[in-house]
């Protein structure tokens, strides 16, 4: 294989050549500038490398004294007069007509880049445009956004201001119910913190579900030490909560409902608007974390009736350490206490100056989401459909995690039977997946979300979460299909338990001795 420098080098030479061209976006790379059949060999020679020369006196003769005496100069310059009239006349199509068809597999493992990228739950590269447009914000319009007194902080500000109101069109809010927060830790800690100091004389009663990020469940043990009482719904197999227990659950204290769009470790989605209609009959606030869901699934807030909603834009194509809360302003207008003190900025709800240059990112990524939100989630759920029934053609004892329909595009989280889960991840080198949630990997603990929806320890230990995106292509899936084939049948050939099935044993009957 070619050292990618050196591709990156050839093909950045070949466009200024004006042989290729270069296309930008997902589905970008390169192709040819002009038809093949009037591109001759000889070109991308004399792009690619230095005029060849059989001898040096081909085209300096002062390099040689004696060429004229020379009794091997005649014929290799004859030999490299016909070497440069075949590549002349040797077109790019005919090198191509008459090539010797390459094995596709070996074909696709030579382009292809390794290790392949299968973790867009987990964070998502920043897209290129994005990337672009954050630039200027570096180096020339690099004002503080709350510098009011000459004309860097007013042009900023505006930028701000425009991106704040992109941000909330995208959900169907206003630019000002948009608060920026470091990312969607900070929001939901916002949200359920600030919720509950502001209406902590109207009640002290949350409800929220076991399968919840870190993010939203430590924020309420921290306040169960506080003396609040938090309500955790029970989930179904499939990550589906029980809407009548949610009705059932609420009280005349409860202040709050916080359930997620959708979750990060399994794709379940929560059915948003018939919880926002819940919660608005009950007068209850709603809060959402949908930092999986935004740029992914529609959703509008007026609509679902959402009160608070939490976002991130490393999920999303953007940058990292950049998201935001939406606060609703109106019918009804929701208050929060701070959970940050400093300069009062953000209306007092988030002091600290404005991450510009990940707003500004923030805004862009969260644009192109949505101009390909439908037709990107057509394509991921295809390809998540391809990886699946390749996986269960091949191999057996393979469990879906989460609702088989009502997930996120993108998310596929498998349990492979009678294989140990760390040696499946180390089987799969090639592959960057995740064996659960990424903000909890560190843990050796199985998950606690795969848990609470009644998944024994073994299959959650062997869990394996795909997360496909935005520069996910059929082949790779279809290469990531290949490697987890073989590693798991590898690993079962070493498993007595897998051989034991395979006899017919039913080992819930088998009497375990202990040494």
């Amino acid at each position: 294989k070619l050292p990618y420098p050196m591709v990156a080098n050839i093909l950045k030479q070949l466009v200024s050549s004006g042989l290729i061209e270069s296309i930008r976006g997902k589905h970008g790379g390169y192709v040819l500038a002009k038809p093949a059949d009037e591109i001759n060999l000889a070109e991308i020679i004399m792009v690619t490398d230095s005029p060849f020369n059989l001898v040096e006196c081909v085209h300096d003769e002062d390099n040689c004294k004696v060429h004229q005496f020379c009794p091997t100069r005649g014929p290799l310059l004859a030999l490299h007069h016909k070497i440069q009239q075949f590549v002349e006349e040797t077109t790019l199509a005919a090198i191509i007509r008459d090539a010797k068809p390459i094995n596709l597999t070996v074909q696709r493992n030579l382009l292809m880049k390794l290790p392949i990228y299968l973790d867009y739950n987990a964070t998502t590269p920043v897209d290129p445009k994005v990337v672009e447009t954050m630039m200027p914000f570096f180096t020339e319009s690099f004002g503080n956004a709350a510098s009011r007194n000459h004309s860097f902080g007013w042009q900023v500000e505006k930028v701000v201001e425009d991106a704040r109101e992109s941000i909330g069109n995208a959900i169907g809010a206003g630019g000002k119910e948009i608060v920026f927060t470091s990312g969607a830790t900070e929001s939901d800690n916002l949200a359920i913190l600030g919720v509950a100091n502001f209406y902590q004389k109207k009640g002290k009663h949350i409800i929220t579900s076991p399968i919840e990020h870190k993010a939203v469940i430590d924020p309420c043990h921290a306040l169960e030490q506080q003396g609040y009482e938090i309500t955790f719904l029970n989930v179904e197999k499939n990550g589906c909560i029980d809407l009548n227990q949610l009705a059932d659950s609420i009280r005349d204290d409860t202040i709050l409902v916080s359930l997620m769009a959708g979750n990060n470790e399994i794709g379940t989605l929560n059915p948003l608007k018939e919880i926002g209609e819940i919660t608005r009959e009950k007068g209850v606030l709603f809060h959402t974390d949908a930092t999986q869901g935004v740029g992914k699934i529609p959703i509008d807030v007026e609509e679902m009736k959402i009160d608070l909603l939490s976002m991130s834009a490393h999920k999303m194509y953007g940058p990292k350490g950049i998201g935001a809360l939406y606060v609703r302003r109106k019918k009804p207008r929701v208050r929060l206490s701070p959970i940050m003190f400093g300069g009062g900025h953000e209306r007092g709800m988030r002091s600290g100056t404005l991450n510009v240059t990940g707003i500004v990112g923030f805004a862009k990524a969260l644009e192109l989401s949505m101009d390909e939100m439908a037709s990107e989630a057509e394509r991921l759920t295809g390809l998540r459909q391809r990886l699946f029934e390749r996986l269960t053609s091949e191999l057996d004892y393979i469990f879906l995690n989460g609702h088989p329909t009502e997930r996120l595009p993108n998310n596929l989280n498998l349990s492979f039977g009678y294989v140990e889960g760390e040696s499946l991840m180390m089987g799969v080198s090639e592959l960057a997946v995740s064996s659960g949630s990424a903000c909890t990997s560190a843990s050796l603990e199985p998950s606690y979300v795969l848990r609470a929806l009644g998944v024994g320890d073994d299959l959650a230990h062997s869990s394996i979460r795909f997360g496909m995106g935005r520069f996910t292509t059929v082949e790779e899936v279809d290469y990531a299909a290949e490697q987890m084939i073989s590693a798991v049948k590898r690993l079962r050939e070493m498993s007595p338990l897998y051989e034991m099935v395979q006899e017919g044993v039913d080992l819930s009957t088998v009497k375990w001795s202990s040494h």
